[in-house]
């Protein structure tokens, strides 16, 4: 069994109170729901909700709802609710039925409203919200009462219409609950409800000009869609008070119920969205799926696959514990999934020129394995001819035992060919190699060299024929920041300065036409992929995903 998205799933704490649920009757069948806010783009850590929310459904053939929390349109956009989609079915994942957004019920969020305004549980206040922030007190002193909570509830209605009707302004007043400003959990102070923003919604235009809070909305929409395993993060885990309160004190009949879990912490990144959108909106990086982000289409831009996120998911579980976890984990899952899945191929990326001086024939086609160790993936074509490229680092004048690479005076294997020799070299005025004359060995090709004393093969090294070579670009991608835990630093100040290195080179015929999130491995450089926008038949662009291994502060 492969151990990229293996089937042995571990347990955890939630699938625990899953089976007890079912086993006691509590529920009959699991129904869960993947709630994010369309306000930016998914990153790894919304992976990690995507997975457990609808990993959960499917093991327990139950079902998974993709639910918009579009309660604030000023920050809202169509494009991001169309990136979210897109990552959900891009992971692997099947919503139960039609798209639903928290704006589907707005006009019975506005009827449970009113109830708890004809209960006396509601009122609208005209507290500016610095003298909010003064009322309602700190961790170690209790709040105050406004002096609006004791408005009548003729007059709370009416109030409260009047900001249905657009009769306030933006600021002057909310709809709040009527909780205890006493309470040692702060969002239990009397926590707004309803506020009024004259802001245009994408899903529902200008029918509204009063929104729902998150926590007002989040509970009853997983009531009305009948939700049994409402999964959240640690920092809901006091909201679930104000949670069970709304319910509590509705005329609904569901009653879900919240569980909290530590959220993804990542070495060497953020998951934040406010913080990542900083990032895109100051032109730090490209955009929201820049291959350095964190972000669902930033990885997949790179190159990694969703088997891969998926079983990085599964590898870190499901616990209370916040941690931070170590980017090398991640790495680790990407190199699983394609060392035993891409397809091999050869790069160059900095070239110096080798002329094979006793070649006097046409261009020879060498068939090469597409992968080492599945010969069912098959085979590709390799023009070989008297020029090739090899890269900079390849070559050496004189070199100690352990350089394993071509060597004035020596030979070396070239990659599926034949062993070559360096004979002689020319250099620039600087002094830089940039041609290299040498010999082949025309009974090489697929066998070892006849044996001679004093003949010794040194190693096997990467090229690409000149006569066939595609000009490329490969953009060679690393840690978006310098440090292991950029949170409370200066974000600018901790990014990575060599997060992105281009460099101009030569990709291998077969590469000429290289579908973009196709991976490839180039042999003894790493694994990549043609970049989704900028890559084309006519000018090659490639991600670098991950190095073969993990060479991170090693020098």
């Amino acid at each position: 069994m492969s151990a990229v998205d293996s089937e042995n799933r571990p347990s955890n704490f939630i699938r625990n109170i899953i089976d007890t649920d079912l086993a006691a009757g509590k529920h009959t069948a699991v129904k869960t729901r993947f709630p994010p806010e369309p306000n930016g783009y998914l990153h790894i850590g919304h992976a990690k909700s995507i997975c457990l929310n609808f990993g959960i459904a499917k093991d327990y053939q139950g079902t998974c709802n993709l639910r918009f929390d579009d309660t604030n349109p000023e920050k809202e956009d169509i494009d991001f609710v169309n990136s979210i989609q897109s990552d959900v079915s891009w992971l692997g994942f099947k919503w139960d039925g039609d798209i639903r957004y928290s704006s589907d019920y707005f006009d019975r969020l506005h009827g449970y409203a009113i109830e708890l305004v004809e209960k006396g549980l509601a009122y609208v206040d005209f507290l500016s919200a610095e003298q909010m922030r003064e009322y309602r007190g700190t961790l170690k002193e209790p709040g105050k009462n406004s002096p609006y909570r004791d408005t009548s509830v003729e007059e709370n209605l009416a109030l409260f219409e009047k900001m249905r009707a657009g009769e306030m302004k933006e600021g002057e007043c909310c709809l709040r609950a009527k909780i205890d400003m006493a309470s040692p959990f702060m969002v239990m102070r009397d926590p707004v409800l309803y506020r009024v923003k004259f802001s245009h919604h994408h899903q529902t235009g200008d029918k509204w000009c009063i929104y729902p809070m998150y926590d007002f909305t989040h509970c009853i929409s997983d009531a009305i869609e009948n939700i049994t395993h409402s999964l959240c993060t640690l920092e809901f885990q006091d909201n679930r008070r104000l949670y069970d309160w709304v319910l509590d004190n509705i005329s609904i009949k569901a009653r879900p119920h919240q569980y909290e879990f530590s959220r993804l912490n990542l070495e060497y990144t953020l998951m934040s969205k406010r913080k990542l959108s900083a990032l895109v909106e100051e032109g730090k990086v490209s955009g929201w799926n820049d291959p350095r982000m964190p972000t669902i289409a930033g990885l997949r831009r790179r190159g990694y696959t969703p088997a891969s996120i998926r079983e990085f998911c599964l590898r870190i579980g499901v616990t209370k514990q916040d941690n931070l976890v170590e980017m090398g984990m991640l790495e680790a899952c990407i190199r699983d999934d394609l060392n035993a899945n891409a397809p091999r191929a050869m790069a160059v990326m900095d070239p110096i020129k080798l002329v094979i001086e006793n070649w006097d024939g046409d261009p020879q086609m060498i068939e090469a394995p597409l992968h080492p160790n599945k010969p069912e993936m098959g085979t590709r074509q390799l023009p070989f001819s008297k020029e090739i490229w090899i890269d900079r680092a390849d070559f050496k004048e004189s070199a100690n035992k352990k350089y394993k690479r071509l060597v004035l005076g020596n030979e070396v294997r070239l990659r599926n060919a034949y062993v070559v020799s360096a004979d002689r070299f020319e250099t620039d005025e600087a002094g830089n190699v940039t041609t290299i004359y040498g010999q082949y060995d025309k009974d090489t090709l697929g066998k070892n060299p006849e044996p001679r004393e004093g003949r010794k093969v040194r190693g096997v090294i990467h090229w690409v024929a000149a006569s066939h070579a595609q000009a490329a670009e490969f953009r060679l991608y690393d840690r978006l920041f310098k440090v292991a835990n950029p949170n409370g630093l200066d974000i600018v100040e901790a990014l990575n300065p060599d997060s992105l290195v281009v460099k101009k080179g030569y990709a291998e015929l077969s590469l000429a036409n290289a579908p973009s999130e196709q991976a490839y491995q180039f042999e003894r450089e790493g694994y990549f992929s043609a970049d989704s926008e900028d890559s084309s038949a006519e000018a090659l662009v490639f991600n670098r995903t991950v190095g073969l291994r993990d060479s991170w502060g090693q020098g």
